[in-house]
């Protein structure tokens, strides 16, 4: 079976950014398929060209049976709203002209968001013949209405109606969240599978020794709590500087690991407000993260507090999980359930700083409940959610998919 995934944001093991899509498209391979992905040369956590440069299109053979084709898009990802728009419409359009030159493709699997790019995966499927899988990462526009970053009613129409044009004519729709299942079929899904975000549990070594990434980075506090991820406007990393500020004078350091468009201004205000206990690192790729998260004792999962995202399973949740690591979850909803249910942290109310610094501190004051917390994380991962699992359920329904 030949798979065409589109999906702009793709990032590859030896790149930063969410792996999830090359390590299912592994998978996918090693069991006989061809896997073909077209994606921007524009890293989608740093704005910046993977390879230095943005070419119309630039081909690289990851591994055995799975070809990267990178394709034009507009660079200005972090300007604005409008900016990222035409990105995404770029990208769209360039998408769809790359992909009419990949030949005898079977299934055609779209991913949102963005969710112009699942129009290029529905043409393409049409034109090909092929089955069109529409995954649901994300419930766009929901969340950028809810979050505030889309406001104009005539864009926030067309963009439902896209939403609801796309679920209705997906022959199957896969959603990495259960909190996303009802949203998708109350606006015309009709075939829904749930394959959760999770893990890859043999990436991370839980025993793995974090000193040297400790000195690297100048990390010399007994207790360090890691965020590590986007720092975008749903991220509320301005409440974890809060908890930083009432935790100054505390023996602990906070990290905060990766890029986007706030980090700048993050760092500007950690250094006008004398934030010594708050490391910023650049972003690093997924195989450099087991290391980084064996340097940390505790890792940070937080979002905005707003309603749309109780409904979210963040990959990083589980990464931290699979590390070994200790949870302080200021995410409220689906992932809170499965942080309790393996007992693998502490839940802190989004949006509150003082609760936040107050989890901090009692996990630096108790370093066996911590070490506890994360083992029983990184059981739950393994019983649970690891990727292998997770991706031989998708290979399953894709194989359906094919020979009907």
């Amino acid at each position: 079976m030949h798979i065409l995934l589109i999906h702009q944001a793709f990032a590859a093991l030896d790149e930063p950014g969410g792996t999830r899509h090359h390590e299912l498209a592994r998978y996918l391979a090693r069991r006989g398929h061809r896997v073909t992905i077209i994606a921007s040369p524009v890293s989608y956590l740093t704005g910046a060209p993977v390879n230095g440069r943005v070419p119309f299109v630039e081909r690289r053979e990851l591994e055995a049976g799975i070809t990267l084709l990178r394709t034009y898009v507009y660079q200005a990802h972090h300007k604005s709203f409008t900016h990222r728009l035409i990105a995404f419409f770029s990208f769209m359009f360039s998408s769809f002209v790359v992909g009419l030159s990949v030949r005898d493709v079977d299934v055609v699997w779209g991913t949102s968001p963005p969710i112009f790019q699942g129009v290029t995966a529905w043409a393409l499927a049409r034109l090909k013949r092929a089955r069109f899988l529409f995954e649901v990462r994300d419930l766009w526009p929901y969340f950028a209405v809810a979050v505030g970053v889309l406001t104009n009613r005539t864009l926030i129409r067309m963009s439902e109606w896209l939403e609801r044009f796309l679920y209705r004519r997906a022959d199957h729709l896969v959603v990495n969240s259960p909190g996303y299942v009802a949203h998708v079929r109350a606006r015309g899904g009709r075939q829904v599978t749930l394959i959760p975000n999770g893990a890859d549990a043999e990436m991370f070594r839980p025993g793995e020794d974090g000193e040297a990434f400790r000195r690297a980075h100048g990390l010399t506090a007994p207790f360090v709590a890691m965020y590590a991820g986007a720092h975008g406007l749903s991220n509320d990393l301005d409440v974890l500087l809060d908890a930083a500020a009432l935790l100054r004078d505390e023996p602990l350091q906070i990290v905060l690991l990766g890029d986007g468009k706030e980090k700048p201004r993050l760092k500007q205000r950690a250094e006008r407000e004398g934030l010594h206990n708050v490391v910023f690192i650049d972003p690093l790729s997924k195989q450099q993260m087991p290391a980084a998260l064996a340097a940390a004792d505790a890792c940070i999962a937080i979002l905005k507090p707003i309603e749309a995202y109780k409904t979210t399973y963040p990959n990083k949740v589980f990464d931290y999980m699979a590390a070994g690591r200790a949870v302080v979850l200021a995410i409220d909803g689906v992932v809170r359930e499965v942080v309790e249910a393996a007992g693998g942290g502490v839940f802190v109310p989004p949006g509150d700083a003082h609760a936040l610094a107050e989890a901090l501190r009692q996990l630096a004051s108790q370093p066996a409940r911590c070490r506890q917390m994360g083992e029983a994380g990184r059981r739950y991962v393994e019983q649970h959610f690891d990727r292998a699992a997770l991706a031989a359920r998708l290979a399953d329904l894709l194989e359906t998919m094919w020979r009907r």
